[in-house]
C-alpha cells in the first residue's frame, strides 16, 4: 500500500540536496509496501513557492528525475518542511499527473500526501465542479487538495490556522486516511491526521526531552487563529528572563531545560522502518488526531472529545535495529505475503466496515444495490484461487440474500455458453484484473445486458474500468505466483459484499452481527495461527515431505479450504494433492485411502460436525492416519489424532483461518524440495491468454 514519509528541520541547518535525499532515502525504506509511483514535495527557492517532482516506476527513477532538475541543491533552510510518497493506484491509473504529492492548483498553494481511500470523492468532487473548480487527475486525493483551498478561500476572513483548516476539511471525509498537509500560506508549518492508515512522527534532538509524551488539546484553544507575529515571537520555546511562558495549550515535551529554542528535526512515516535509521523515539498518532509541527513544536489535536480517551500520546523508544530491516526477516515473497495477511485483511475492511455499528459501506456498489437485491441469480465466474474464494462464499451469499448463486470457471462458462439475462448480476473475480478468460466471460454477459461487477486488486485493469461497478480488494501488491493474501482478502471482500446486501432483511439482522464481530477477531486468529509456524514446518519435513501424494477432505465451507490448499501444495512444491468433498468420500475416493494415503481431514466445529465425523471413521476404519485440522479447545481429537490446532471463528469465516496452515504448508514443503518457491515451473502470476 502507499507509504508517507516527511521530513522537517528547526534550526538545523540543511541542504537541498540533503533534504531531497532524506525524502528519497525514507521512501526506499517504504519500498516493501508494494507501489507503482512517487513523489515529494520541497520549499521552493522563496516562501511562497513549492517544488513538487514526481514520477511512475520506482523511487530510483525519482530520484534520478530529481537530480536532472534546474534547482540550486546547495541553498540552504534553517527551516524546512518536506514530505514524500510511495502510490499504489486505488483511483486512477498509475501515472506521472496521478502520482503524490498532490496540489490544490498550479500554484501549489495546498499540497497534500494521503495513503487510504477517501470512500465519498465523488460527491466532494462534483460538489467543487459546480463551484467552477477543475480536476487534473482521476484520485480521490486531489479532491482533498482542492476542498483545502475551497474552504481557506470562503474562511479567508476568520484568519484560520492550519490546524483550524485542516479540522474543517476532515470533518467532510469519509473513508480511511493518513494525510500530511503543506502550504505556502503557512510556511515552515504541516499538519498530519490520521483515521484508519498508520502515521507516526519520529523527533530527534540534541538534548534529552523534558518530558517523554505531548498533551493532546480539546476545543478552541489557540488553534482557531493563525498567530500575529508578535505572538509568534514569544511562542513556548522562546525564553523570557530566562524562564518560558507556558500557555495551556502549549506542549510541554520540547521546551529545553533552559528555556531557549532548541535545534529538532521530525519524521513522518507510515511505518517506524522509515525512521529507524535516524531517531529511536517515536510518537504514534491515534485515530482522529491531528498533530500539528511548527517552528519546532509539536501539538496533537483531537476532532473530537471522546470519553476515556487519553490526554497524552507517549513518545516510545523503537527496539527494532536498522540492519534487521535491510537484511528482512523473509526468504522469499510468498512467505513474506503470507505474514502481511493480519494487516492485508485490515486492509481490505479499512474504512468499509464499522465494528462498533455493524455496518458495511462498499462505496464502489453503492449505487447498484437495489438492482443487485432485485436479481434473479448470482453468477461468480473466476479462475484458480479467485474460484475458490468464491466457493468459499457462496453459501453465505445464498443465506443471506436469498438469491440463487452459481459459480463458473471462466473457461468452461464460455466454453457452454452459458445462458445470461438482464436479471442476472455476474460477479468477476481476479487478482491481476487481467486473466484473459474472465474478461472474455465479462464481455459475453456485457453483450447479454448483464450487471457486471468486479472484484479486483489493480486499479485500471481491464476488469476494473470495463465492469459496472467493482470493489477493490486493497491487499497490496502480490509477487509470489501462489496467491495467498489476496485469496483471504477476496474472501472478506465477498464476505463484505454479502453483507451489504442483506442489510435491507431484519430477519438475518442477529447472523449478520455475528458475522461482523467474526471479522473484527480475523486479525488477531491469523496472528494466532502464524506462530505456529515451527510446528507445521516440522510437521511438514517429518511427516509430508516424503509423499507423493496428498489428500484434503472437508465439507460446507471447507470444501472451498481443501481446494486451495491443494492448489497451493501442487502449484509450489509439485506434489500431486487433491482436495475432495468429505460427503463424495462413498462415491470413489476412499478406494485411495490406506496406511499409506496421507490425508489432511478438516473438521472445525460448525453445523456440520457430525457428518465430518462420519467421514474420519471412514478413513481411520480403512487403516488411515488422518492430520485433523481442528478448533483449538477439541480435547478429544487432540488425544486421539496428529491435529493442527486453529481458533474459532463463525463458520462461514473459518475457512480464512483454516486456510493459513495449509498455505504455510504448501511453503515448507516447496522450500524442503529445493524448488523456487516465488517462482514455479510453467505458471506466470496473471494469466493472459486463454
Amino acid at each position: 500500500m502507499c507509504g508517507i514519509f516527511g521530513y522537517l528541520n528547526y534550526l538545523v541547518e540543511r541542504d537541498r540536496r540533503f533534504i531531497l535525499d532524506t525524502l528519497t532515502n525514507g521512501l526506499a525504506r517504504l519500498e516493501y509496501r508494494g507501489y507503482d509511483s512517487a513523489g515529494l514535495a520541497v520549499d521552493g527557492e522563496s516562501s511562497d513557492e513549492t517544488y513538487i517532482f514526481k514520477q511512475v516506476g520506482k523511487v530510483a527513477a525519482l530520484k534520478k528525475l530529481v537530480n536532472e532538475q534546474q534547482v540550486d541543491f546547495e541553498k540552504t533552510f534553517i527551516s524546512h518542511c518536506g514530505m514524500a510518497h510511495t502510490r499504489w493506484a486505488t483511483h486512477g491509473q498509475p501515472s506521472q499527473i496521478n502520482s503524490h504529492p498532490h496540489r490544490s492548483d498550479d500554484k501549489n498553494e495546498f499540497t497534500i500526501v494521503h495513503n487510504g481511500i477517501i470512500t465519498n470523492y465523488k460527491e466532494i468532487k462534483t460538489l467543487l465542479e459546480k463551484k467552477g473548480i477543475t480536476f487534473e487527475t482521476d484520485t480521490d486525493t486531489e479532491c482533498v487538495a482542492k476542498l483545502t483551498k475551497y474552504v481557506y478561500e470562503t474562511q479567508k476572513d476568520q484568519s484560520l490556522s492550519l490546524t483550524a483548516l485542516v479540522k474543517l476539511v476532515v470533518k467532510e471525509l469519509e473513508g480511511s486516511f493518513a494525510f500530511i498537509f503543506k502550504s505556502i500560506h503557512y510556511p515552515n508549518e504541516v499538519v498530519c491526521t490520521r483515521r484508519g492508515s498508520p502515521l507516526l512522527v519520529g523527533v530527534k534532538t540534541a538534548k534529552k526531552l523534558k518530558v517523554d509524551f505531548v498533551d493532546v488539546e480539546f476545543g478552541n484553544t489557540a488553534e482557531n487563529v493563525t498567530p500575529t507575529p508578535a505572538e509568534a515571537t514569544t511562542g513556548f520555546l522562546s525564553a523570557e528572563d530566562g524562564h518560558p511562558q507556558l500557555h495551556r495549550s502549549q506542549s510541554r515535551a520540547f521546551l529545553s531545560e533552559d528555556g531557549m529554542p532548541q535545534p529538532i528535526e521530525f519524521f513522518l512515516a507510515s511505518d517506524a522502518a522509515a525512521i529507524v535509521e535516524h531517531t529511536k523515539r517515536v510518537l504514534y498518532l491515534e485515530d482522529d488526531d491531528i498533530a500539528h509541527i511548527s517552528n519546532g513544536e509539536l501539538h496533537i489535536h483531537r476532532l473530537r472529545r471522546d470519553e476515556n480517551a487519553s490526554t497524552t500520546r507517549s513518545i516510545q523508544t523503537l527496539e527494532i535495529e536498522l540492519a534487521e530491516i535491510m537484511k528482512g526477516s523473509f526468504d522469499h515473497f510468498m512467505q513474506k505475503e503470507i505474514y502481511e495477511q493480519p494487516e492485508s485483511v485490515v486492509n481490505t475492511m479499512r474504512g468499509r466496515v464499522n465494528f462498533e455499528k455493524h455496518q458495511v459501506t462498499l462505496g464502489g456498489l453503492r449505487g447498484y444495490l437495489p438492482i443487485m437485491r432485485r436479481a434473479r441469480r448470482i453468477v461468480f465466474i473466476a479462475c484458480g484461487t479467485s474460484y475458490h474464494s468464491c466457493l468459499a462464499t457462496r453459501g453465505i451469499f445464498e443465506e443471506l440474500t436469498e438469491i440463487p448463486a452459481q459459480i463458473d470457471l471462466a473457461s468452461d462458462f464460455l466454453d457452454r455458453r452459458t445462458p445470461i439475462f438482464r436479471d442476472d448480476v455476474c460477479v468477476f473475480v481476479s487478482q491481476s484484473g487481467e486473466t484473459a478468460d474472465t474478461i472474455l466471460a465479462m464481455r459475453y454477459c456485457l453483450e447479454r445486458g448483464a450487471l457486471c461487477v468486479g472484484v479486483t486488486n489493480t486499479v485500471g485493469s481491464s476488469i476494473s474500468r470495463e465492469s459496472h461497478c467493482g470493489v477493490h480488494i486493497n491487499a497490496g501488491p502480490e509477487i509470489g505466483v501462489a496467491s495467498t493474501k489476496a485469496y483471504t482478502s477476496q474472501y472478506i471482500a465477498l464476505v463484505m459484499m454479502a453483507l451489504q446486501l442483506s442489510e435491507d432483511r431484519i430477519s438475518m439482522t442477529e447472523r449478520r452481527n455475528s458475522i461482523i464481530d467474526g471479522l473484527y477477531k480475523l486479525p488477531h486468529q491469523i496472528k494466532e495461527v502464524l506462530s505456529q509456524d515451527a510446528n507445521l514446518q516440522t510437521l511438514a519435513k517429518n511427516t509430508l515431505s516424503k509423499e507423493r501424494s496428498l489428500l484434503l477432505m472437508g465439507r460446507g465451507y471447507q470444501h472451498a479450504t481443501c481446494l486451495e490448499g491443494a492448489l497451493k501444495i501442487k502449484e509450489i512444491s509439485y506434489m500431486h494433492s487433491e482436495g475432495i468433498l468429505a460427503g463424495e468420500l462413498k462415491h470413489g475416493p476412499l478406494a485411495l485411502i490406506d496406511e499409506n494415503m496421507p490425508v489432511i481431514l478438516i473438521m472445525t466445529k460448525d453445523s456440520l460436525y457430525p457428518k465430518v465425523q462420519s467421514a474420519l471413521q471412514q478413513v481411520t476404519a480403512r487403516k488411515g492416519q488422518p492430520i485433523i485440522v481442528c478448533n483449538d479447545d477439541d480435547e478429544d481429537l487432540q488425544k486421539d489424532y496428529k491435529t493442527i490446532t486453529v481458533p474459532q471463528n463463525v463458520d462461514c469465516l473459518q475457512g480464512l483461518v483454516n486456510i493459513l496452515p495449509l498455505q504455510l504448508l504448501s511453503y515448507h514443503l516447496a522450500v524442503i524440495q529445493g524448488v523456487d518457491v516465488d517462482f514455479p515451473r510453467n505458471l506466470a502470476k496473471s494469466v493472459t491468454v486463454e
